[in-house]
């Protein structure tokens, strides 16, 4: 298939590799002239082939509007955009009408894989209208980890933003555990020796095994107890939101609270837990840490 992309960097950038290497034509665009495949937004779209054109979107939240708005000026009646973006999924619909306005079709699809994803896939939670998933869905499948998992279509407008959401909030609990279980480890200094191999021995025969725990070890490897970084960690956003639907929900979401809630205590004073999920974002997303001084 054929494919505008939008928004070049870490995630952006590999995915257009991943794409090229599955057999697509990708045309990328990116404010930063050196990566980019076109001047502008209507360079991308003139350099479309005839028929459906489908552009895929992987920008910050902050400008994800001003695109759309001014794709629903280029775009003719039946192409499709898909929203791949950390947005939130309570603005799909509205930016599905939106865009429905012009004849457009909207998609959001919830990603995950980080830096890894161009070599190992990523997973994708799709929302949106079934005949444009079709449509896309050779698309997903380049992208997708090989074997039966890694792509659902999840529902509707704001489904697959929402799937994402709350993969991304249980992301925060998992991390906080390893971080809580490291820290408790470090302090038992005159119990137990050998800390990054403790957590490289687990990634065998324990229920707690993950590519998390995989991402501790290599961290642990790289910095035997995290001292070159300091115990600060942001949040995406995307754990705040899984906390708010939980609450308008009535649904019971302590682990993640938690986990949020630390991350900003991480911002006022220093957390030891705090330097492994650093650590850890920095190991699977490229997220900047900030060193010690």
């Amino acid at each position: 298939m054929e494919l505008g992309l939008i928004g070049l960097g870490k995630m952006g950038g590999n995915m257009r590799e991943r794409l090229r290497s599955g057999g697509h034509t990708v045309i990328g665009y990116d404010t930063n002239p050196e990566i980019s495949d076109s001047t502008s937004l209507a360079d991308m779209v003139g350099q479309l082939g005839d028929g459906t054109k489908v552009v895929w979107i992987m920008v910050p939240v902050q400008v994800v509007d001003p695109v759309i708005g001014e794709l629903a000026g280029l775009l003719s009646a039946g192409d499709i955009v898909i929203d791949g973006g950390n947005s939130r999924w309570s603005e799909d619909k509205r930016r599905a009408a939106t865009l429905a306005e012009s004849g457009v079709h909207f998609i959001d699809c919830g990603v995950s894989g980080g830096v890894w994803g161009k070599e190992a896939g990523y997973a994708l939670m799709v929302g949106g209208p079934t005949k444009q998933v079709e449509h896309c869905k050779p698309i997903f499948d380049t992208l997708k980890p090989e074997g039966p998992y890694g792509y659902v279509h999840a529902g509707g407008h704001g489904a697959g933003h929402f799937a994402k959401m709350v993969h991304n909030g249980i992301e925060y609990a998992i991390m906080q555990a390893y971080a809580e279980g490291w820290e408790l480890l470090e302090a038992a200094d005159e119990i137990t020796q050998n800390v990054p191999e403790i957590f490289e021995s687990w990634q065998s025969g324990t229920v707690i095994r993950s590519w998390l725990l995989e991402l501790v070890v290599r961290a642990l490897k790289d910095d035997h107890d995290l001292s070159e970084i300091r115990g600060y960690a942001n949040d995406s956003g995307e754990g705040r939101w899984t906390v708010e639907a939980a609450i308008d929900l009535a649904v019971p979401v302590p682990a993640i609270s938690s986990a949020l809630f630390a991350r900003f205590t991480s911002r006022q004073d220093e957390s030891p837990a705090m330097k492994m999920i650093a650590a850890m974002r920095n190991q699977f997303g490229g997220h900047e840490v900030v060193a010690e001084e």
